[in-house]
């Protein structure tokens, strides 16, 4: 072996026998003289120091491929305190969750529960531990740092729940089968208008991140954008008609009527029925004489059929256009202040996916009243026919016959 290989085979084992126990030093040993062949053995045994002796040892280990090279006997070492100190671990677990296994009262059930926090608790109780002993203690329980979870409805699950979820999906079927348009509408988060923060992240040059206004505190006079969104199931397009006033129940169907007029009649040419899945609650609420006020006035206009199908409450994430409208959007303008409303509306309308949504988008400046009452008489003059299954959360509203005639009759004046 030359002086140069022997040079370099010293630095190694120079570099790596620090690092190794006792047998992973004669395998080491052993796997370099083996590799160098007839020899090997006297000149590892030089150069490292270990001798002729433990190589063969090594040797050995090789040739009966030993897996457990660490030094302790099975069951070696010091017990872990999750297995060793039982009154130690109930402690533990009663602070972390004192409802479930300890005192209901404890401090620690209102205040952040930090390695420190619980240190400083078991202290208190007579268990003199570091919080990085406490950490380990944890992990060894399966514990580990874990956010909130959006999981659980804010009510109790309605009874028809799933029956409503079938009857939409047939419902859903049949009209599609049919050429009728079935839609899914909703009004997404209000936005603030102006240089405030956006969630999210966007590649920009280090050091040269858009600056924003410190704060956005909630402040009435402070402009706003109303999105209202129609999401078509079939053709996958969607459509957000940018409000700057109120959420209002005529605001939704102005929304829905402004998507038929410039979508909806062009795709749907010979269609003279339209299928709507909507929340339960908000502007196109199942409770809210209003929307189905406007509805009907839609209808006399169109004079479209319109059948609606709302989702039983604390459900509306299963609406369609959550996860296929607007989730979309909001990645499209991540990280960009929304500084006015066309910024909105264009952000809006180039929002695209590999799937092939399109979305389409306007600004609707027009002011829409609160609070509207309807008299007994307009609520009753809605031609609403209830379906069997839950009435109330499925409804079909026709075109009103009077109104048609009116309509047919001043057509044949003019």
């Amino acid at each position: 072996m030359t002086q140069s290989k022997i040079k370099l085979l010293k630095k190694k084992f120079d570099d790596m026998l620090p690092f190794l126990n006792e047998k992973q030093r004669r395998v080491f040993a052993a796997a370099e003289a083996r590799a160098y062949g007839r020899g090997g053995i006297k000149i590892v045994a030089d150069i490292s120091g270990i001798s002729r002796q433990t190589i063969y040892r090594g040797l050995t280990d090789l040739d009966s491929k030993i897996k457990d090279l660490s030094i302790r006997q099975p069951g070696g070492g010091r017990k872990r305190l999750s297995d060793s100190e039982p009154s130690l671990i109930e402690a533990l677990e009663g602070l972390i969750e004192p409802s479930l296994k300890g005192d209901p009262e404890s401090l620690l059930r209102w205040t952040c529960k930090s390695t420190r926090n619980l240190e400083s608790e078991l202290k208190d109780l007579g268990f003199n531990l570091s919080y990085r002993t406490v950490s380990r203690v944890l992990h060894e329980l399966d514990y580990n740092l874990q956010g909130n979870r959006k999981s659980m409805e804010g009510k109790k699950d309605h009874p028809d729940r799933n029956e409503q979820f079938e009857y939409i999906n047939s419902l859903s079927k049949k009209f599609v089968r049919n050429g009728h348009p079935v839609i899914s509408v909703d009004t997404k988060k209000k936005e603030l208008i102006g240089n405030y923060k956006n969630s999210g992240r966007e590649w920009r040059k280090k050091g040269t991140p858009i600056d924003v206004l410190s704060h956005d505190f909630p402040d009435p006079a402070l402009p706003k954008a109303v999105p209202y969104g129609v999401y078509d199931i079939e053709q996958n397009v969607g459509w957000i008609n940018v409000g700057i006033d109120g959420d209002t129940a005529e605001f939704a169907v102005e929304s829905i009527r402004q998507w038929w007029k410039r979508m909806g009649k062009k795709t749907y040419k010979t269609s003279k029925k339209l299928l709507i899945f909507a929340d339960s609650g908000g502007s196109n609420s199942y409770r809210s004489h209003l929307w189905k006020h406007e509805l009907q006035k839609f209808c006399d206009k169109e004079k479209v059929q319109i059948s609606v199908s709302h989702f039983p409450p604390g459900t509306s994430k299963w609406n369609k256009i959550e996860h296929r409208l607007f989730s979309f959007v909001s990645m499209n303008w991540r990280g960009q202040p929304l500084l006015d409303y066309m910024t909105i509306v264009n952000l809006i309308a180039n929002t695209k996916t590999t799937s092939g949504l399109k979305v389409a988008a306007r600004l609707d400046t027009n002011n829409y009243e609160r609070g509207i009452k309807l008299t007994k008489q307009e609520i009753e003059s809605v031609n609403i026919k209830r379906h069997e299954f839950h009435g109330d959360w499925n409804y079909t509203i026709k075109p009103r016959q009077k109104i048609l005639e009116i309509q047919k009759a001043s057509s044949r004046k003019s």
